[in-house]
């Protein structure tokens, strides 16, 4: 903490004597050059014009002061009591378009999601096809017309990730890169980068990717428990369906610790959190975030009983707890 500064004081001259009112006097000389005895100083006249005046001038200063306050006309200033404030709010409300929580979740972590392209033999499973005809479709080109991929790529699916550490470290599914010759990220700026996969959970179907190219400021989501989770809380989810976005659906948590089975029957997930926002292929690795823009978990499948493979309400997302840990990182 900073200290005051202190001041010494100065002995007092002879000129501050000389304003006070006193004359400073010379030592008498002896004729044998020795000093006289000290005089006691002369008293000071009690009639001191320049303090009187001073004095006179600074009564007059005060009195007039203290009349022009007197004289002032008061304020009459209003007492406001919680009944006012309460119709000033609410006018407010009535009045003012607020963002809803859902707009204000996807405004904080969107600078986080990014967008993965895996490239390499074309799938042929139903998913992938429909992601394919959903891409043409979106763009208004025939389901079966062929993507225009770069000479020698072929794009095998569109998914979602979500940047966790600001050095370039992003989470997503595993089926989304699995078999992938290169992956392809685009950042929420539209910087386009390579990017490797250092981490897999097969368990957990999620795969850790490293962007070799990052933008100037990468900002990291976070990321919170889901200790205190329940059935009911407003959820979103943040992604790319069908390679459109980033895309934003609103909904709930449907449950907790729910399993689900691949309709391949190959895998089977569990501890899983349901929620009831639309998630579609390419929403896969997307983050699940609450109203406060905070990662809950990663999508990674939807639920339907036909071979569509559209959502008709009812989705999983792996616990944060669960997706940190594959990059090695507990955050809890």
């Amino acid at each position: 903490m900073r200290r005051p500064a202190f001041y010494s004081r100065s002995p007092r001259t002879p000129l501050e004597d000389a304003a006070d009112g006193g004359t400073p006097q010379p030592p008498d000389e002896a004729s044998d050059g020795a000093s006289a005895p000290a005089q006691p100083p002369a008293a000071r006249s009690r009639w001191q014009p320049g303090r009187r005046s001073f004095a006179l001038l600074l009564a007059l200063s005060l009195g007039s002061a203290a009349t022009g306050v007197a004289l002032w006309p008061r304020q009459n200033l209003r007492q406001y009591t919680q009944k006012d404030i309460d119709a000033a709010v609410l006018r407010t409300l009535q009045t003012a378009t607020l963002p809803s929580p859902a707009a204000k979740a996807a405004e904080i972590i969107r600078p986080s999601v990014v967008r993965v392209v895996g490239y390499g033999p074309e799938k042929k499973t139903p998913e992938a096809q429909l992601q394919k005809h959903g891409r043409n479709m979106a763009k208004g080109k025939p389901p079966d017309a062929q993507a225009d991929e770069p000479p020698g790529e072929v794009e095998r699916g569109v998914g979602t990730g979500v940047v966790i550490v600001d050095k370039g470290i992003i989470l997503t599914n595993l089926h989304v890169v699995a078999g992938s010759e290169k992956i392809r990220v685009t950042f929420a700026d539209g910087l386009e980068a390579p990017a490797v996969v250092t981490g897999v959970q097969p368990e957990n179907d999620l795969a850790v990717l490293q962007a070799q190219k990052l933008p100037d400021d990468l900002i990291p989501a976070v990321m919170r428990s889901t200790a205190d989770l329940q059935p009911g809380d407003q959820v979103a989810a943040v992604g790319f369906p069908f390679g459109i976005g980033p895309s934003v659906s609103a909904g709930v948590v449907s449950g907790l610790k729910r399993s689900f089975r691949s309709p391949e029957g190959k895998q089977e997930l569990g501890n899983l959190i349901q929620f009831d926002a639309a998630a579609n292929p390419g929403n896969s690795g997307g983050p699940l975030v609450n109203m406060n823009g905070e990662v809950l978990g990663i999508v990674t499948a939807i639920l339907n009983p036909t071979q569509q493979r559209t959502f008709i309400g009812i989705g999983f997302a792996v616990p944060i707890e669960n997706a940190a840990s594959a990059a090695g990182s507990p955050p809890f």
